[in-house]
């Protein structure tokens, strides 16, 4: 919870399967992303992906609103190793911490399960320095996905 904020800005933590996430979840979280990757960064592409039913998703809610999400993807989903991805905060939470929360949130779910396997991501990359800082390494070369520049990010757990 933020400094100063009331019981009623606490950001509430929910992990789910696709399919145990309620159909006004499943909207506000699509709307949360389209809202973030292509609404605000200009860029058309196909965010419905297909691979949301084989995710589990990190919600950050406060006051029964979708303020932050992650995708949580198994190995061979989209990398080679397990993955985490769409990782977004809502524009009028920003600045408030819930990005490193959300990934703290997601990696605490991914450690809790398999600690030493690696994790991946796929880093826009002007945010390379934010997951670097949270224990990611970049690998291969930096490329465009969508007409942004990305950068493969590796967590290896135990090798910090």
């Amino acid at each position: 919870m933020e400094r100063g904020a009331g019981m009623s800005d606490a950001v509430v933590w929910r992990i789910a399967a696709f399919d145990e996430l309620t159909g006004r979840e499943v909207h506000d979280l699509l709307a949360l992303r389209q809202a973030a990757f292509v609404v605000e960064q200009s860029c058309p592409f196909p965010e419905i992906d297909g691979r949301d039913p084989l995710a589990r998703h990190v919600l950050g809610l406060r006051r029964g609103e979708i303020v932050a999400c992650a995708r949580l993807l198994p190995a061979g989903a989209k990398m080679a190793a397990r993955s985490i991805g769409r990782v977004a905060t809502a524009r009028a939470a920003r600045g408030m911490g819930l990005g490193r929360a959300v990934m703290a949130q997601a990696l605490a779910v991914m450690l809790a399960e398999e600690g030493g396997a690696p994790i991946d991501l796929s880093a826009q990359a002007h945010l390379e320095r934010f997951y670097a800082s949270l224990g990611f390494h970049a690998f291969g070369t930096p490329y465009d996905e969508d007409g942004i520049p990305h950068i493969d990010m590796r967590l290896e757990p135990g090798r910090r």
